[in-house]
This record gives structure tokens, C-alpha cells and sequence, in this order.
């Protein structure tokens, strides 16, 4: 009988990990050189040519909605030892706190980036620009990562939308990596407790399939990025005795899902409206917790500006998990697998 042939077969190099419970998808190789002449660019390509990556990796049978993937690729900019292109359920996100710790552990975990002993900086290029990294290293492990992202701003206060099932409901819009409708959970009737996450869910699908077709609001520097894609969900403010502050918290993806972590743009969202209204302040903290239970401590480093906009400088601290490292076998021909565009990119056919 004549040999199979592998011409269609490839094989993709995966370390998943989580962070606060959410799992992020490392694509660490089997995927070619990108176009472009940034991470942006290239992540544009993608977006455009090969959503079949996004779309295989998050969907039944190789993953899940919940999921997200991060896909490394050689940084443009000179300071960045590596770049990473984000992709979610809802798209292609320009930044993100939960996958930037994740994509730096898991850089380091594989030598992609040598890991040094104790404290460590490094710099990832994200498709919104540079993040400044303070990975805190012991034994091989990776205790903690810091990661500082662009500065967050708020875009639009005290807007109303009247959601279809839940009447008039407040709201404003704040940018940290993407665009988030921020609502007090309180006056919607929520404590953000797990048992809500399905009622959370079935408000934030209302609030947004409402919101999205009104919603104008383009970053002054990256342009237009999308419909909006996140709703975050804002607990009561309690102080803790050592000093800082303390929120439950979560945040909708659209469409479906609940994040297990309290999201890291989530949280420097919450602290730029904090720091818009006068409720925090340079060098002060705030933990936010998910329904989950999860923990991300976000605190504020100082003014900053984007475009006209006053924006603020933040840092968000978390731990990310291994969970496995996997060799994936994407067979094109198998009827089960969203081949767009991925004959333009999967560079490793397999051999018998």
C-alpha cells in the first residue's frame, strides 16, 4: 500500500497554563514567521488570513471558549526579548494581564528567555506596545510576575444604556488593553459570588449585544480596535489591615464568558476610574477578587497621558501554573478542524 502522506499533518509546540484560574494556551512553535513590522502587524495578519489558529484552539475538540492563546513570536522592538499575540474568544485582545503573566512564565519556564535566579526584569511586546515585566524567580520556579502594560484611561463617565429585561443601567468606559463598560455590581443587585456567574453572564450578553451597536470609542493612538469586547463588574471597596483595598470583581468576555481570575485589564480599569473619582491614589493597592476566589493585586505607579485623555500608569501582580506541555497534532484534513488560513502558517509537517 502506498505511505500515508503527512504534507497536511502538522504539529504545534503548547505549554498551557492559568493564572487565577483562567487557562492561557502558550503556542511556543510550528507556526511561521509572520508578516509585519510589529507584533500589531502581525497580529493583524493573523486576524485577517488565519483566524483557523483562534478558532482551532478554543474550540471543541482541541479547547474551550474559556481558554485563551497566546502566540509567541519574535519581538520588533529592540528592548523586548519577545512578542506575543493574544487571542480570546471575543478576538484578538491588545493586551492582557492574566495572559502576560502566563506568556512570561512560560518564556522563562522554557528557556525561550534565559531565567535568573531571584529577581528579574524582562520586556514583552504586545500588540498594544511594551510590557515591563518584574518576574520574581526561585529554584526554577517562577513565585510571582509584575507586569506593567500601557497606561489605562477613562474614555467616557456616566453613560446610561437602557438594557432590554433590566431597565436603565450606568455606566462608564474605561481602556486598559481594551475597551470595558464598568458597572457597580451592588446596584444591579450582585455580590459576585460563583453561584451567580450564570445570572452575571445572562445581564452582561443583555448589556452588551445592547451597548455594541452604539458604542464609538477609538484609542488616539491605535485606532479602531473593535467592537466592545469586555463588561467588568465592580464589588464594594473594603481596607485591609495592611493598608491596601480590597474588591470582589469580574469580568465578562464576550460573547459567554466569566473569568475565573479577576483579569489584570480588569483591574487597572477599576484603578484608573478609582483614581479618576479621587478613591486612590500613587503608590496605594487594590486586591481584586473573582467569583472564583482568585487574587490579583493591582497598584498604582502615577500619571500618564493618552492623547488628550489622562491616563494612569499601574502594575498588576500574579502567579501562572503549568499545566501540561503538549506536542498537537492538526491534521487538515480532519473534518473537525477550522482550516482558515492555517496551510499559510503551521510550518512543522509531521514525519513518520
Amino acid at each position: 500500500m502506498p505511505a500515508e502522506s503527512n504534507e497536511r499533518i502538522f504539529e504545534l509546540d503548547v505549554v498551557d497554563t492559568q493564572a487565577g484560574g483562567d487557562v492561557s494556551r502558550i503556542v511556543l512553535g510550528g507556526v511561521d514567521a509572520l508578516p509585519g513590522n510589529s507584533v500589531r502587524e502581525k497580529q493583524l495578519f493573523l486576524e485577517r488570513h488565519a483566524d483557523g489558529l483562534r478558532r482551532l484552539l478554543l474550540s471543541e475538540p482541541y479547547g474551550d471558549p474559556a481558554m485563551s492563546v497566546n502566540l509567541v513570536v519574535p519581538p520588533h522592538d529592540p528592548r523586548a526579548q519577545a512578542g506575543y499575540i493574544i487571542m480570546e474568544a471575543m478576538g484578538y485582545p491588545m493586551y492582557s494581564g492574566s495572559n502576560t503573566i502566563c506568556t512570561a512564565t512560560a518564556v522563562l519556564l522554557s528557556g525561550r528567555v534565559t531565567m535568573e535566579e531571584g529577581e528579574q526584569q524582562l520586556i514583552l511586546e504586545s500588540p498594544a506596545g511594551l510590557a515591563h515585566i518584574s518576574a520574581r524567580n526561585q529554584a526554577g520556579k517562577v513565585l510571582s510576575i509584575t507586569t506593567q502594560g500601557e497606561p489605562a484611561y477613562v474614555a467616557q463617565r456616566h453613560l446610561t444604556a437602557n438594557v432590554p429585561g433590566y431597565g436603565p443601567v450606568t455606566y462608564d468606559v474605561v481602556w486598559s488593553g481594551g475597551f470595558y463598560a464598568m458597572v457597580n455590581a451592588t446596584a444591579l443587585g450582585y455580590t459576585l459570588q460563583r453561584e451567580e456567574e450564570p445570572a452575571l453572564i445572562a445581564f452582561a450578553d443583555a448589556f452588551v449585544r445592547k451597548v455594541r451597536p452604539e458604542f464609538v470609542a477609538v484609542h488616539p493612538q491605535l485606532g479602531d480596535v473593535g467592537p466592545l469586547p469586555f463588561l467588568h463588574f465592580m464589588g464594594p471597596v473594603s481596607t485591609t489591615p495592611d493598608g491596601g483595598m480590597r474588591s470582589p470583581s469580574a469580568t465578562y468576555v464576550h460573547p459567554g464568558v466569566i473569568c475565573r481570575s479577576p483579569t489584570g485589564t480588569g483591574t487597572s480599569a477599576r484603578l484608573a476610574l478609582m483614581a479618576e473619582r479621587g478613591e486612590i491614589g500613587e503608590g496605594q493597592w487594590l486586591d481584586t477578587v473573582s467569583p472564583r476566589g482568585s487574587v490579583f493585586r493591582g497598584t498604582v505607579l502615577g500619571a500618564a497621558k493618552v492623547g488628550e485623555h489622562r491616563a494612569l500608569h499601574s502594575h498588576i501582580t500574579g502567579q501562572a501554573w503549568t499545566l501540561a506541555h503538549l506536542k498537537m497534532v492538526v491534521d487538515l484534513d480532519d473534518p473537525l478542524v477550522d482550516d482558515q488560513g492555517l496551510h499559510l502558517i503551521l510550518n512543522q509537517p509531521r514525519r513518520r
